[in-house]
């Protein structure tokens, strides 16, 4: 049985709400509670603390969105509950992104998007509370039964990998990658860890949040992400802000060592070595380790594998592309040892053949 998801809905205007609770009236499991003001929603949050996602409008009297937005953050038990923005203009994105907000819906809404990207984020909610919960159950069974630390170490352990391979199968879902994309690039990623000098620690660390690259992808409309052919210079505007929302969803997880370093894996898989990527043109060593090695395998495993608008490149090509990438894409350092490799990624390319999702 779908669980029920609650969103809080604040807008003074009552027509934006009454939009609001007809775009959702199709999904029986979900239920809209409505704020007609900054305040009256901060009353609501008070009394209670079940709800799934808060669709907060800028633009209000007496208290604005970006009041109430800092306003609800400082809470503790608010802190982690995503919080998308209801505007008309993006003048103030950056101030909100800054504040603590995870997304934006532009008005005039387009009905289908608010309701799956706010599903979305419900859907991530989910899987956020059920690490933190099983997590706070392990520390309470540890202090109680000290003979089974171990064990609920690695259980936990397993647990928190085991949801950010699931959060990486999730933006998976919404792509047209191959069915082994996620499993090969995070095997590139670790070998190539070890290969660098790294220790086991940090090697298994990459292995497990490599799947969190791409998890932004979820944030980006259907007609963008699924679109056949090459992107307008305005759509791959849009495509870019994946690296900025993975971040975004990730926030906030720093006791979590996965989700601390997928945030990093998200925010900067994108950035080049020459400085040209983005979200934030880091060049060189400003681009955090971890991300240099992930962009390698990442881009590798595209190039070979096959998707359902291409053919996989013959092996020669794609090995002649990486080498010219060297120092404008790719950290030098990482391209050589990979190309000096390729028999070791070649195996694990074998390993993890495609599948269907």
């Amino acid at each position: 049985m779908q669980k029920k998801i609650f969103i809080l809905a604040v807008d003074d205007e009552p027509f934006n709400l009454d939009l609001i609770e007809a775009a959702f009236s199709q999904y029986d499991y979900v239920k809209i509670i409505r704020a007609k003001s900054g305040k009256e929603a901060l009353e609501l949050l008070k009394k209670r603390d079940n709800f799934d996602v808060i669709l907060l409008d800028i633009s209000m009297p007496e208290m604005d969105g970006l009041e109430v937005l800092q306003a609800i953050r400082k809470e503790e038990k608010n802190r982690y509950i995503p919080i998308l923005m209801l505007t008309a203009n993006i003048d103030k994105e950056a101030q909100a992104l800054e504040l603590g907000a995870n997304d934006f819906i532009t008005k005039p809404y387009n009905l289908d998007v608010m309701c799956q990207r706010t599903l979305n984020y419900a859907k991530l909610h989910a899987f956020y509370k059920e690490v933190t919960n099983q997590k706070e159950i392990l520390e309470h069974k540890v202090q109680e039964r000290t003979v089974d630390l171990n064990n609920a170490l690695d259980l936990a352990k397993d647990a928190e990998q085991e949801v950010a391979f699931r959060l990486g199968k999730a933006s998976e879902f919404r792509d047209l990658e191959t069915g082994g994309h996620i499993k090969r690039m995070s095997h590139y990623s670790a070998l190539l860890a070890k290969l660098y000098g790294l220790d086991k620690q940090e090697c298994e660390l990459i292995l497990n949040a490599a799947p969190l690259h791409d998890i932004g992808k979820v944030g980006i409309s259907d007609n963008i992400l699924l679109k056949p052919g090459r992107f307008t210079p305005e759509e791959f505007e849009v495509m870019k802000e994946h690296t900025t929302i993975g971040a975004n969803i990730l926030k906030g997880s720093e006791k979590f060592p996965l989700l601390k370093w997928g945030k990093i894996i998200a925010q900067e898989h994108h950035e080049k070595w020459d400085g040209s990527g983005y979200p934030k043109g880091k060049k060189g060593e400003e681009i955090h380790l971890y991300a240099r090695i992930i962009a390698l395998a990442d881009v590798f495993d595209a190039l070979s594998s096959k998707r359902c608008y291409k053919e996989p490149m013959k092996l020669e090509k794609v090995l002649s592309i990486i080498k010219e990438g060297s120092g404008i894409h790719f950290d030098p350092k990482l391209t050589q040892i990979f190309l000096d490799n390729i028999d070791k990624f070649l195996e694990i390319k074998d390993k993890f053949p495609d599948e269907s999702n």
